[in-house]
């Protein structure tokens, strides 16, 4: 055996016991003092999980080189990671920073995790649209014998909702008591009258919350007057908003979604009514902005925004964009402007709305193949939603869009969403 030959493969094994049996060989046969075998056996004992012996190993190399220490630089990387509490939050940093690929690839590389860990990743998958994953981490979870809590349903019942997996959110929501002895509170509760609501069932939806054995807050009264806004239900709606009212006077979003229901259905006097009772109560609609981080700088966009020193090249921009998107056969969705106004003023203000702005400054300032990352402090309109997935395919990006809701990752006119948000 050469010095540079055999303990390089130790790089392919994981197994403490073989990786001490080379390095035993190679203190025999005098390799040890070899700064290549040095650096491959701080490697290989740290992918055994042994960072105290990789570290003792890298301490008593006479000299060291940059491979050294970029290698024993990762390792503490990795010790760090196998604290369930440090490696807990690093997946949760990844999954907000938009990265849920990262956020996975250090929730497997956690030597130990705990109920948290394993309820981390859940609400990850569920937070970026990918239901089926977060439900194989579920499963995977009662697989390795680690018993779900309050917060975990609280997850997967999240996950099912956002999907519309209402045979799933069920079956969930039935074994918590019968199989974990864990009693369904209210935020549990909240996401079955979200997820039915928004599967189309408003109705029992309702007869849930006339059921439950905890008293409806206004997140559950909420979660059903979304539901009804979703499917058109105004008789409902008209109920849920009086239970809002009566327990938050205080929050504008009530208001306002009500008096969307009424601009869908062309009530303008019953829109106009909500509105001058919010002017009159100082309940104002927070305007709709979005971010855009382009070189270390972040740009703000609001809707219709003419303020950005690049404006007018933004909207020529968007202008040929929206071209090449009529091309492929986009009709814009009207039903998005909730302001009583001509089909030729609602589609401008459509094409102005700020995530669009953002995503279109975005690409104009970065080089082909960049992903776009924007966040939005609203939830994104469904014309926004159809634009943005044909943005993605004709300007061939990945675009990352976070709303109020959830992640959005849009590629090849595809949004993870699956258009159900």
């Amino acid at each position: 055996m050469t010095p540079n030959s055999n303990p390089k493969n130790t790089e392919y094994y994981t197994d403490k016991f073989l990786t001490e049996q080379i390095h035993g060989f190679s203190i025999k046969r005098g390799f040890d003092g070899f700064i290549a075998v040095g650096n491959t056996l701080v490697d290989a004992y740290a992918k055994c999980g042994e960072i105290g012996l990789s570290k003792k190993v890298f301490d008593g190399l006479a000299e060291k080189d940059g491979i050294s220490w970029n290698s024993i630089i990762v390792e503490v990387k990795m010790g760090l990671e196998q604290n369930v509490y440090i490696g807990t939050s690093i997946v949760d940093m990844y999954c907000k920073c938009g990265r849920v690929s990262m956020a996975r690839k250090a929730f497997d590389r956690m030597n130990y995790r705990n109920v948290k860990s394993w309820s981390a990743m859940i609400a990850d998958y569920g937070m970026h649209g990918y239901p089926r994953e977060a439900l194989n981490v579920f499963y995977d979870m009662k697989n390795a014998r680690v018993r779900p809590n309050y917060i975990t349903f609280v997850s997967v019942l999240a996950v099912c909702s956002h999907a519309g997996l209402v045979d799933e959110g069920w079956d969930c929501f039935t074994s918590m008591k019968k199989e974990f002895s864990v009693e369904p509170g209210v935020e549990h509760n909240s996401c079955m009258v979200d997820l039915l609501g928004r599967a189309g069932f408003v109705g029992k939806a309702y007869d849930l919350i006339k059921e439950m054995k905890v008293d409806p807050d206004f997140v559950i009264w909420g979660s059903l007057l979304a539901g009804c806004r979703m499917h058109k239900n105004l008789e409902l709606a008209e109920l849920s908003a009086r239970k809002l009212f009566e327990l938050d006077t205080s929050n504008r979003g009530y208001y306002v979604l009500l008096s969307n229901m009424y601009a869908d259905s062309g009530r303008w006097d019953d829109v106009e009514r909500m509105r001058i009772f919010m002017k009159n109560h100082g309940l104002v609609k927070p305007p709709g902005f979005s971010l855009v981080e382009i070189k270390g700088k972040v740009h703000v966009f609001l809707v219709g925004d003419k303020e950005h020193p690049e404006h007018e090249k933004i909207y020529q921009f968007l202008e040929e964009l929206y071209m090449k998107l009529q091309e492929t056969g986009y009709v814009p969705d009207k039903a998005s402007v909730l302001h009583d106004v001509d089909d030729e003023e609602k589609e401008m203000i459509l094409r102005a709305h700020s995530e669009k702005l953002a995503v279109a400054f975005g690409i104009m300032n970065t080089v082909a193949g960049t992903k776009i990352h924007v966040i939005k402090n609203l939830r994104v309109c469904g014309d926004c939603n159809t634009v943005i997935k044909l943005i993605a395919k004709v300007a061939k990006r990945e675009i990352v869009v976070r709303d109020a809701k959830r992640f959005h990752h849009f590629k090849d006119e595809v949004c993870s969403c699956g258009d159900y948000w």
